[in-house]
């Protein structure tokens, strides 16, 4: 198994249309000035975190149960800037959509810029052959409120192409979160 290089990345992305909206550079400022990093890196592709956002909250006093989700544990809110409680949570989806070779899995990693101020940024590994917008989910660990800005740079895919292409894809197995749009809750 090896990891993905920009050359690949932006083969699979034009021919393929692996990921789109798509960003063959490397973008560090809008013209408002600088910003979050995103698009294509030497071995990875930094996705940017679009403007919609479930913020979890306990103003309803609800039990966060993944078997079991109850919409009464967080509000929406849509923005450019999203600001999470001290030591909370919150999920959002990202700007790109995503299709998944059959021959790769995806991992994806928290940007240095969030991770240094106490914001983690967890994505599980996106399968073989699974499509969709990649949720987010932000854990503020720091005791005070921080900032996540929409269409800006939050964390980096990397793909890893496997020697052996799998016998049975996240297509095949008809998972639960194929094809997802916008910010997807924990389903059973």
């Amino acid at each position: 198994m090896s990891i993905k290089s920009d050359r690949w990345i932006k083969r699979m992305a034009e021919s393929h249309g692996m990921i789109e909206p798509f960003e063959a550079g490397q973008m560090r400022e809008h013209h408002n000035g600088p910003i979050v990093s995103y698009g294509v890196s030497s071995y990875g592709y930094d996705v940017r975190c679009a403007d919609e956002f479930k913020i979890f909250t306990n103003i309803n006093s609800a039990v966060v149960d993944p078997k079991a989700f109850s919409e009464d544990s967080f509000v929406d809110f849509k923005g450019d800037v999203c600001i999470i409680p001290p030591n909370s949570f919150a999920l959002a989806r990202t700007v790109e959509y995503f299709r998944i070779p059959r021959s790769v899995l995806t991992i994806c990693l928290g940007k240095s810029t969030y991770a240094r101020c106490g914001i983690i940024v967890n994505v599980t590994p996106l399968e073989p052959e699974w499509e969709g917008h990649v949720t987010l989910e932000f854990s503020n660990t720091t005791p005070l409120p921080a900032k996540i800005y929409a269409n800006e740079g939050v964390a980096q895919m990397l793909f890893l192409e496997s020697d052996e292409v799998c016998e049975t894809s996240y297509m095949d197995r008809k998972g639960k979160y194929q094809g997802q749009r916008g910010v997807t809750l924990p389903r059973t």
